[in-house]
């Protein structure tokens, strides 16, 4: 298993454990909600084969992805898609934009349903996009393409207080609904 998919379960293993802890959730009722975060931490990933699939099969990288995951090989063609992530740009779900709507529906989701899969599963979404963010300020020291279709230049000061943010956000969320 690559390090990237190690390091998105580690941190949804830590953020839902803290969860269950501060909740004394610990009877088996509360088992949804560990299977929603599962489905959570999985489901921002799938804009990158929508994007392998349908939005740019033509590049190189699309294409071997493809016959990769095609063949069987899917853990394969996901450490490709992990190692090349730099070249995806222009993806559905990792976007600022997609973020905020996201955070706002994860607050009705929060606030207004007591599925503990749907609370899940938008807890290690926003989970989930938070590590990309942070891992891809790591490796290229810019959000600058979350921010892309919103013609914004954020600044590296405005980059580490918009993840503060949303990061402080999620633990609200988590925590508090």
């Amino acid at each position: 298993m690559n390090k990237q998919l190690a390091f998105y379960f580690a941190s949804f293993l830590v953020f839902f454990l803290l969860i269950t802890l501060a909740r004394g959730w610990f009877i088996p009722n509360f088992i949804p909600f560990w299977v929603g975060g599962a489905l959570g931490a999985l489901l921002p990933d799938v804009d990158h084969f929508v994007y392998i699939y349908f939005l740019r099969p033509h590049e190189l990288t699309s294409q071997r992805a493809s016959r990769l995951a095609s063949s069987g090989k899917v853990f394969s063609a996901y450490d490709l898609l992990a190692r090349t992530r730099s070249e995806r740009t222009s993806l559905i779900f990792h976007t600022a934009l997609f973020q905020i709507i996201f955070y706002v529906f994860a607050f009705f989701v929060l606030t207004s349903s007591n599925s503990l899969l749907g609370r899940g599963i938008v807890l290690s979404f926003l989970l989930h996009l938070l590590v990309d963010q942070y891992l891809d300020f790591q490796q290229i020291d810019s959000l600058s393409h979350w921010f892309k279709n919103l013609n914004i230049e954020i600044s590296r000061d405005k980059t580490v207080f918009y993840w503060v943010a949303a990061a402080i956000i999620l633990i609200v969320f988590g925590f508090l609904f």
